[in-house]
């Protein structure tokens, strides 16, 4: 697999958190997104955030998929993105269901972008085992495939204390949804290339990029892998050739795809940033549509 030799594209994640969400916020963004070319916008997930947690930067964050289901019937031709759901503190049919029905709606466009969760105060106030999450995790991803793909379903999950017999789960997606494995982790790295599309990182230096990117190499990625990355670029407060030159480096070591999320706090900031990055990345040599 030559990466180097891959498509170069992009994203944008819309302003579903803080002070800049709101439906009019997340309809002009993607629009905008649509129109200026953009391969795809990106929502992010969080349910429940301890009061004094560092991170995410807020707590206002409107729910992913009801996002992705808004976004579908504003939009037309852009594909729709989780950066990323956190699997395990959902139950996996209600997400199959919910996934394959948004990907109908919009006629395929749906991309699952997932990963097994890093804040353990969130899985608490779920009920969920935090140290289950990894198994949780994979077994969720097999039901997910299995709900897509099979019908008259006969199947026993055990970790999700699931025993399916002559089980029927319509509607199912149009094709294959993309599913792109978040993570920095070697089980993620392992997990991406045995069933995801790609590898979504997250805000990680060039130096540690390349490395992963040549871990997920040696390991075997399917053909067409995306390897992603989410990044915090903003141009009306980061320097732009400072952007470029990073867009540049992270292609250099393997990235095919960018996620930036501007950091901006009113919805007409938020677009002007976005539409400085369209010719940011323009210029640097991602495709647009």
């Amino acid at each position: 697999m030559n990466v180097n030799n891959s498509k170069i594209t992009a994203g944008i994640h819309l302003p579903q958190a803080g002070p800049a969400a709101s439906s009019e916020a997340i309809t002009k963004v993607a629009e905008l997104a649509e129109q200026l070319g953009f391969q795809d916008v990106w929502v992010s997930d969080h349910l429940i955030i301890p009061s004094d947690a560092k991170y995410p930067p807020s707590a206002y964050i409107y729910e992913p998929l009801a996002v992705m289901a808004w976004v579908a019937a504003k939009t037309s031709s852009i594909k729709i993105g989780t950066t990323v759901l956190v699997l395990p503190m959902r139950n996996p049919i209600v997400v199959a269901k919910s996934l394959a029905s948004i990907d109908l709606l919009s006629g395929g466009r749906v991309i699952l972008g997932t990963a097994a969760g890093w804040l353990k105060a969130e899985f608490d106030a779920l009920g969920i085992p935090f140290n289950e999450r990894g198994q949780r995790t994979d077994e969720a991803l097999e039901i997910l495939q299995c709900l897509w793909n099979d019908d008259n379903i006969n199947a026993s999950f055990p970790i999700h204390q699931l025993e399916l017999v002559n089980m029927r789960a319509k509607p199912q997606p149009v094709n294959n949804i993309p599913i792109w494995i978040g993570g920095h982790a070697n089980v993620a790295l392992r997990r991406a290339c045995k069933v995801g599309d790609g590898w979504h990182g997250a805000f990680l230096p060039i130096d540690e990029t390349e490395n992963l990117v040549k871990k997920l190499l040696e390991l075997a990625p399917k053909d067409d892998f995306v390897f992603s990355m989410r990044t915090s670029w903003d141009p009306l407060e980061d320097d732009e050739n400072q952007i470029a030159s990073e867009i540049k480096e992270y292609v250099r070591v393997g990235i095919t795809h960018f996620v930036p999320e501007p950091r901006q706090r009113n919805v007409e900031d938020y677009m002007n940033s976005v539409r400085i990055l369209k010719d940011i990345l323009n210029e640097s040599g991602v495709d647009f549509v």
